[in-house]
């Protein structure tokens, strides 16, 4: 992901890379610090990858009622309108799922260590599902039924992305781009021509990489795929996007998708989506009027509702 703006910062977060960009450089210290500590925040409540976290202890807690803090309830509460707008296909009980299949450490280390063999007993099949998941917002109170687990890496990146980029945008009255791993959110006003983002299958990529560059002025742009968190289990080819139905990653005839929508965590839920639709997700973003540029295996492009057009192929 590539942009021009003013002033610009570039850091790790959640095992991936983060890019902070803000219209009045001067503003930048006090954003960072604000995108600081707000991201902390995001990962001592869900991080899988934390014993301390509010996620482990209420996948620990063996079905029991549990307090949960505001935060979380908010990361939850996101995460459960994310699988009921899709039907269930993005679901936040793909946890054991994705430990079973070897993603059960932050993902720079399982990258520089190699994935784990699969857990004993481990079996795919589908997954608990996000009704086994009951939240009472008002007393923020949850509990986990039928053996849920919960992972929240579908919806919880995306939304620290538009609360970050809100809350900044808020206290320093700039415009502000925040793009966690790719998932993209912008507030406040931006500059002139928007921000210049380039879409690839990486986000790290470089700005000759093959992809397309797009402007976007508010929301959020998100971008998912098959192809950059894989690794292998056992000479099979893995990757982090779980269809709930199998509990197995999703075989799909795109291998990016990326979304544009009013929020980042409503672009990176529908990406996710389509993603595990694969064929179907075209008339499925078609009729939701949400932009998109669909990649396919061989790098051909489809686009839908307004997304800039795109030939391809970008293999």
């Amino acid at each position: 992901m590539t942009t021009v703006a003013v002033g610009s910062d570039t850091f790790g977060v959640f095992g991936t890379t983060a890019t902070l960009l803000v219209s009045e450089p001067r503003r930048l210290a006090e954003a960072r610090a604000i995108a600081d500590t707000e991201l902390a925040a995001v990962d001592r409540a869900c991080s899988r990858f934390r014993a301390d976290s509010e996620l482990s202890m209420l996948n620990g807690s063996g079905g029991a009622v549990a307090g949960v803090s505001e935060l979380f309830a908010r990361l939850l509460d996101a995460a459960l309108r994310a699988a009921r707008l899709t039907g269930g296909d993005v679901d936040p009980t793909c946890g054991q799922a994705l430990a079973g299949i070897g993603y059960d450490r932050d993902f720079a280390v399982l990258q520089a260590a190699g994935a784990r063999p699969p857990l004993p007993g481990a079996a795919a099949g589908r997954v608990p599902g996000w009704r086994c998941v009951h939240l009472d917002s008002g007393r923020r109170l949850a509990q986990l039924t039928n053996g849920a687990q919960l992972d929240l890496g579908a919806t919880a990146k995306a939304w620290a992305a538009d609360h970050c980029a809100g809350l900044i945008a808020a206290k320093t009255g700039c415009g502000v781009l925040v793009s966690l791993g790719g998932d993209i959110a912008v507030a406040g006003p931006p500059p002139a021509g928007g921000w210049r983002v380039r879409v690839t299958d990486d986000h790290a990529a470089g700005p000759d990489a093959p992809g397309q560059t797009v402007e976007i002025r508010s929301g959020g742009l998100a971008t998912s795929s098959t192809t950059v968190r894989a690794w292998a289990v056992g000479g099979e080819r893995m990757h982090h996007i779980v269809n709930p139905a199998t509990g197995l990653p999703a075989v799909s005839c795109w291998r990016t998708v990326s979304v544009a929508a009013g929020s980042c965590v409503d672009a990176n839920t529908a990406s996710t989506a389509a993603i595990i639709r694969s064929e179907a997700a075209l008339p499925w973003l078609q009729g939701a009027g949400l932009p998109a540029r669909l990649v396919r295996a061989d790098g051909s492009v489809k686009t839908t509702a307004g997304w800039p057009s795109d030939p391809g192929p970008s293999a």
